[in-house]
């Protein structure tokens, strides 16, 4: 009996601190990212480049992804709106049948953003790798960053603690029943965000530098 009050003791410390962790992780992120986020091509102020933040097309039941959908969409809007000059495409292409960044390139093409204003970064493999990269590789110092808000969020804070000026324009979101399981790993994610930029984690891969325009 003992040992199990201990164990429960235990277990309801450990998920004291992981629901202090969560919520002061997220309500990190949401301070520092006011109104940094724009849901208006029209209001966004201008960059030189468009990070588009990856994301698989195709789900595991043949539908197109909506989140992958809404960021072309977005992507399309503020360049046409003069936005954005170029567009940086992030994402995984960590096998040779997985290749987020030419899928999303042929997707922008198809929608009328010439082939010449898309550059792609083949290793964004999580969105610090896009954001670190952005600035080592492809030398930007001022970007605008594409995907849904609670993703631009934490993409901007990683930004800004690398002393990146970043805003972002909010791509549309999918409604609740779609995202819940999203918004879970969301939560999560920003904490592991946050241990990540604590210990200095650093992108899988880094490389030669590449000049944008």
């Amino acid at each position: 009996m003992k040992r199990f009050k201990t164990l429960f003791k235990t277990g309801l410390v450990f998920q004291i601190f992981s629901l202090i962790a969560i919520f002061g992780a997220d309500k990190l992120v949401k301070h520092t990212t006011l109104k940094k986020t724009y849901n208006s091509a029209e209001k966004i102020p201008y960059n030189k480049v468009g990070l588009f933040l990856g994301t698989g097309k195709i789900l595991s039941n043949g539908r197109v992804n909506l989140y992958y959908k809404y960021r072309i969409e977005a992507t399309v809007k503020l360049y046409k709106a003069k936005k954005v000059d170029f567009i940086l495409v992030s994402g995984d292409n960590s096998s040779e049948d997985y290749d987020e960044p030419s899928t999303i390139k042929e997707d922008l093409i198809k929608k009328g953003i010439p082939s010449n204003r898309i550059y792609l970064d083949y290793a964004g493999f999580r969105t610090l790798d896009s954001i670190v990269r952005c600035k080592e590789i492809f030398g930007q110092e001022n970007i605008t960053i594409i995907s849904q808000q609670f993703h631009n969020e934490r993409a901007i804070y990683i930004a800004d603690s690398k002393n990146i000026e970043a805003i972002g324009f909010n791509a549309k979101d999918v409604n609740i029943h779609y995202g819940l399981k999203t918004k879970l790993r969301e939560k999560l994610a920003r904490v592991k965000m946050v241990l990540d930029l604590i210990f200095g984690k650093q992108p899988k891969f880094l490389g030669d530098k590449i000049e944008i325009g």
